[in-house]
């Protein structure tokens, strides 16, 4: 634990890691397994279409998730695209500004508006009471995202799209491995959409999946995925190239066989933060809920800094975590609403956005995964115990080597 101010990274110590702590660093599976899969697709020359290894990791992820399709996709921005157009979504599509730019990016690609909602500030999910307010006659759906692996208030969702005739489609980006009342994320609404990024708790290296029980949503998807051909030379639908490779494919299935010891692993590096960080004024533990029959993959350690509380901003404490080689981020600022070409379309929308624009301001996303150790966490720990209760020094020091201090 340092002791003296002087003797942290941004004041001219030595960094307390030789080598940065990532968030997200890519969780792997048996080495072996994978490169002989790598060498099957290579003695194969079946790099793409459809093979082998994607079908099974469709099979094994429909199975796993207790979903009629699985359609497994280059990356989850392509799904989401291929999803709201094979669901039907145009005009406006309701959505939070809370979540990665990609949820709605979406849907300005294809010209869909993006109407966005505030959410709750307790668990950081779209608000369905602000939804109602939002609807016009050009909307056609809503599409909530389970941040952090944590599940949408899906039955209220559910009765506000029933009420209006409107789709209801899931970003479910961080939800594999999660369940909402003992049911497994994916089997929610029209559609939802998991990705399999390096960064996620199951990662493919790059991908993705559509999963739905909706037959002809899934038909129509698996369709666009591959330009629309139906055959050869027929094609019926307005299509893109989004297939998942081979080789993403055989990733995706080495580290499906040992996606539940990461999983325990992640469960186990969320416990020990918050034995360590327990009790820190003005830092508080986004809380996980895991009711009887439900599960979370506590891929995302998310704390709340209060500046009035710790006398350190989120971002001050962020610089200090930074020079010692920590990258922990702040997810999901500014918002999307502050992000372009949002911020130009819609100038006025933080007025409407209060609580997502407090939440952005005070998140931060520490390290965790199978790739940091134990060790680890209780030297980062110390360094955030250490930060805050030195609060004011620290302040003053920053503000002393500003560079126009």
């Amino acid at each position: 634990m340092k002791q003296r101010i002087t003797e942290l990274a941004i004041f001219g110590g030595r960094p307390a890691f030789p080598e940065p702590l990532h968030v997200g660093r890519p969780n792997l599976g048996d080495r072996d397994r994978l490169l002989g899969r790598l060498a099957t697709i290579i003695d194969s020359r079946w790099l793409s279409n459809e093979g082998r290894f994607v079908q099974e990791f469709e099979r094994l992820l429909a199975a796993r998730i207790g979903a009629r399709h699985c359609v497994a996709v280059c990356n989850a921005t392509v799904g989401l695209e291929i999803a709201i157009r094979a669901g039907g979504l145009t005009g406006e599509v309701i959505v939070p500004s809370f979540t990665f730019i990609a949820t709605a990016h979406a849907l300005q690609w294809q010209g869909i508006t993006p109407v966005f909602c505030d959410i709750d500030p307790r668990t950081h999910l779209i608000d369905p009471d602000r939804i109602e307010a939002l609807i016009t006659e050009r909307t056609t759906g809503i599409i909530g995202v389970h941040l952090w692996g944590r599940p949408c208030d899906i039955e209220r969702l559910e009765a506000v799209a029933a009420r209006h005739g409107l789709k209801l489609l899931f970003d479910a980006a961080h939800g594999f491995g999660c369940s909402h009342r003992g049911r497994p994320l994916g089997t929610f609404g029209a559609a939802e959409v998991m990705s399999f990024h390096a960064t996620k708790i199951l990662n493919s290296a790059e991908g993705g999946a559509i999963l739905t029980d909706d037959d002809a949503l899934a038909a129509k998807a698996r369709l666009m995925r591959n330009f629309g051909f139906v055959t050869y030379d027929d094609v019926r639908y307005v299509g893109i190239n989004g297939k998942m490779s081979e080789i993403s494919a055989a990733f995706g299935l080495t580290n499906l066989e040992s996606v539940d010891d990461f999983i325990v692993v992640n469960k186990a590096r969320y416990e020990q933060y918050r034995r360590n960080l327990d009790g820190l004024p003005g830092l508080t533990f986004l809380e996980i809920e895991e009711r009887p029959g439900d599960h979370r993959n506590f891929q995302y350690v998310v704390v709340e800094i209060d500046e009035h509380e710790t006398g350190l901003s989120r971002d001050d404490l962020l610089r200090v975590l930074t020079a010692e080689k920590v990258l922990a981020r702040r997810y999901f600022w500014p918002g999307c609403h502050r992000m372009e070409p949002y911020r130009t379309l819609f100038p006025q929308a933080g007025a409407l956005l209060p609580e997502t624009e407090r939440i952005a301001e005070r998140v931060m996303v520490l390290p965790t995964g199978t790739a940091l150790a134990k060790e680890d966490v209780d030297v980062l720990s110390d360094l955030i115990s250490f930060a805050i209760s030195h609060h004011a020094e620290i302040v003053d020091g920053l503000k002393a080597t500003a560079p126009d201090a």
